[in-house]
């Protein structure tokens, strides 16, 4: 006969292994089989009952247990000088446990009523000294709110001064010789006020941060924030608005606790504010069709219209993201705790339902406004090994259930996708991996895996549903619109496409379709990346709009942004209508929101842009700086476009763009075709036009400007003859050569092109 475990060891069994807390798991760990498993789950019941276990699906798991994230309140510093906190949120029937904070040395100081965002650790036994429990590591200060400034130190006898690097600011402050930290002249700091400012004088600051070099790497982001005039600093208002805050309730609520719904994001993801969770649709008339739910974090219901937190957030417009930091849209209250769906922990949420067919097309959605509680925060990487037969001790237990259906269902989708023929731009993501020290380590293509596409597919799906629910329901709402390409644009990629040797359709509406043919012909050719950057070239840019005109590159033709309410204040509006519409509380939509609609659009499209310039900026100065120590070194590359002063390069090991200045390139002079895009060489005929394979040798990199200076070597295998030294190498182009731009046919085809060119009539495109 099979011995039954006592409580206390079935207990220990699930606090030493969180992930195997299915009943099968406990059972095979103590050897249970046949009718001992009937006594299993009568004890496993009793355990519940007495709120010594919690039930979640087909798991157990203790209640009292903290978050992985959890938001601390900082208290007295022990006699061991070991810094303790303790939960803002506990859930637990115990007393709360004790945290204690390890700090590293680029931590603030941290003293008695500070609030912190931390990560926990739960101890061993063997690990504990004395009672506590957890361990913190600090992942940032909130609840303190000194002015910051960033500037440049200068040494006085005194002490030392500030210059900021604010463009508008033309005032120092005053740092006293106790305040200065070990800064040193010259350096890039950041400092906060110290005291209230006087009426007379210099305001004084402290430092708090030595950044070192102003051009070097950590400084990179801090320059692009203040120089794209991005707010990086939260209103006291603000702060002590998001941090009297207390997590949303059942009240008003279905409860979807129960739901195994699971977040996947990146690993170095800062937060969560979708879930999802898929089951096959048990409906007759759907067989082989999937119930897709998609859970938002419920933002509306902390950040109301007209509050400080609303006034800040619109301001924004929406988070920016660098390879070191954040500037978040909403304070870290929110942000990284209260809206952000950590596992385990009870979140409100709007859900989305939606049914698709077995072919993926969705055939009807209704929300929801829920309590849910994320089973897990997963990474896309994981969650894919986990599909290729590499499960680990999170998504081994998950695999069944909850990981296999949401492939089931993004397969379907991917065939409803064949059918639309959304934009397919081939266009690799670049991923800069930065030390502890803010230094560029590495410069790599972020991977493509299905795992990123099945959620993009279901935050497709799900911006479509809120769309769709909106316009049906008559509310005011912005519109995600994307218009199609002017026919010039379209003219010019026409042109190209004919250059590289490929068709693309002409005399007709153009659709997404016709440009992914064109797309699919240049794959795995020499001209693939050339094709697929003039494509992206003639797009129109998105833009937020009360105005429904369609979205072309996704081949939709209702589309609004749902799905990020935490970063983007767009999909606040949205969440608001969709609450006002549902009469789901006085949360929602106000007058104050329709009447200035208009205005919040033009205003998020501009913040946008803004954030957009400040990363792709700071990306040319990582990049800058990483190339830095590499000056003189030769580099494979493809002209990614020309001007009148130079030819750019996009270099292939990075994906980094540099200039050939036209005054390198040798003695001769170059004339700059605007139409044709080529820049012609006047004695020797070489004509530099994109797409055109190089070799380069890095002159200069620039980290504080993000420029890089290159000196053409071979184009297409063929030595130049002008540039740096290299006139009359073996195999290079000489005058007196045929020139390339100036055969028979290429005169031809010049001529009939400026004649089909005076008389064609070039229209708008119709909005759709």
């Amino acid at each position: 006969m099979t011995d039954i475990p006592s409580k206390a060891e079935i207990l220990k069994f699930i606090s030493d292994n969180p992930t195997q807390t299915a009943k099968r798991d406990i059972a095979k760990a103590f050897g249970i089989k046949g009718a001992a498993r009937i006594d299993l789950k009568r004890l496993l019941k009793e355990l519940e009952d007495e709120g010594l276990l919690e039930k979640r699906k087909k798991t157990y798991r203790d209640p009292d247990r903290l978050p992985p994230v959890s938001v601390l309140l900082v208290g007295e510093t022990t006699d061991d000088g070991d810094l303790t906190a303790r939960p803002l949120e506990w859930e637990g029937e115990g007393p709360e446990p004790e945290i204690h904070v390890l700090l590293r040395n680029s931590d603030p100081a941290l003293g008695p009523g500070d609030r912190i965002l931390a990560r926990l650790t739960l101890l061993e036994e063997d690990e504990r000294v004395g009672d506590h429990q957890y361990d913190a590591r600090l992942i940032r200060k909130i609840g303190t709110n000194p002015r910051r400034i960033l500037g440049i130190f200068r040494k006085t006898a005194e002490g030392g001064r500030i210059v900021p690097i604010d463009k508008g600011a033309d005032l120092e402050w005053l740092v006293p010789a106790g305040a200065i930290h070990g800064a040193k002249d010259g350096e890039l700091i950041e400092a906060e006020q110290a005291g209230p400012r006087s009426r007379m004088g210099l305001p004084r600051a402290r430092v708090v941060a030595r950044l070192g070099d102003p051009t070097a790497p950590r400084a990179v982001s801090l320059i692009a924030i203040h120089q794209h005039g991005i707010p990086d600093a939260f209103p006291d208002r603000v702060v002590e608005e998001a941090d009297g805050m207390k997590p949303a309730g059942l009240k008003g609520r279905e409860d979807l606790r129960e739901m195994p719904f699971v977040t996947i994001d990146p690993s170095d993801a800062r937060d969560h504010d979708d879930a999802c969770y898929v089951e096959a649709d048990s409906a007759e008339d759907n067989r082989d069709g999937w119930v897709i739910w998609v859970a938002i974090a419920d933002v509306a219901h902390y950040v109301q219209t007209g509050s400080a937190l609303d006034r800040e957030a619109r301001k924004r417009g929406n988070s920016t993201y660098f390879p070191d930091r954040v500037v978040p849209m909403l304070p870290d209250r929110l942000s990284g705790d209260l809206c952000s769906l950590h596992e385990g922990v009870p979140r409100a949420a709007l859900a989305v339902r939606m049914r698709i067919t077995a072919q993926g097309h969705k055939i009807g959605h209704d929300f929801h406004r829920v309590l849910i509680r994320s089973a897990a925060s997963l990474h896309y990487a994981e969650v894919q090994a986990a599909m290729d037969g590499q499960t680990n001790d999170r998504t081994g237990p998950l695999l069944e259930d909850v990981i296999k259906p949401l492939y089931g269902a993004y397969a379907a989708l991917r065939s409803a996708r064949q059918d639309r023929q959304p934009l397919d731009l081939d266009l690799p993501e670049r991923r800069i991996v930065l030390s502890e020290e803010g230094e560029v380590t590495s410069v790599n293509f972020r991977d493509r895996l299905d795992a990123h596409r099945l959620i993009e597919e279901f935050m497709i799906l799900a911006n479509v549903a809120a769309a769709e629910t909106l316009i049906a329901k008559k509310s005011p709402l912005l519109f995600r619109v994307h218009e199609e390409p002017p026919a010039e644009k379209l003219e010019a990629l026409r042109e190209t496409a004919q250059a590289a040797g490929f068709t693309l359709a002409k005399g007709q509406v153009i659709r997404t379709r016709h440009l992914n043919d064109l797309l699919n012909a240049a794959a795995g050719t020499e001209q693939a990346e050339l094709i697929n950057m003039s494509t992206l070239r003639s797009m129109t840019q998105a833009y937020y709009s009360p105005v429904n005109f369609g979205h072309f590159g996704l081949a939709l033709a209702n589309y609004a942004h749902f799905t990020s309410p935490i970063r983007r204040y767009s999909d606040l509006i949205v969440h608001r209508a969709l609450i006002s519409s549902h009469r789901w509380g006085d949360d929602g939509l106000k007058e104050e929101d329709v009447e200035r609609l208009e205005d919040t659009a033009a205003h998020i499209s501009e913040t946008e842009r803004r954030s957009m310039m400040a990363e792709r900026d700071t990306t040319d100065r990582y990049l800058a700086a990483y190339l830095s120590e590499r000056v003189g070194s030769e580099f494979p590359g493809r002209i990614s476009g020309v001007a009148r002063f130079g030819a750019f390069v996009r270099l292939d090991e990075t994906g980094a763009d540099g200039l050939i200045p036209i005054r390198s390139l040798g003695r001769e002079y170059f004339h700059h075709d605007r139409e044709e895009m080529t820049l012609m060489g006047a004695d020797s005929g070489v004509v530099i036009t994109p797409g055109q394979r190089v070799m380069v040798k890095l002159v200069q990199a620039a980290p504080v400007t993000g420029g890089l200076e290159l000196e053409l070597l071979t184009l297409e295998d063929k030595e130049m003859p002008g540039g740096g030294g290299s006139q009359g190498r073996k195999g290079g182009f000489k005058p007196g050569r045929k020139r390339p731009g100036t055969s028979p046919k290429r005169k031809l085809a010049k001529a009939k092109k400026k004649t089909a060119k005076t008389k064609r009539k070039v229209t708008r495109t119709r909005r759709s």
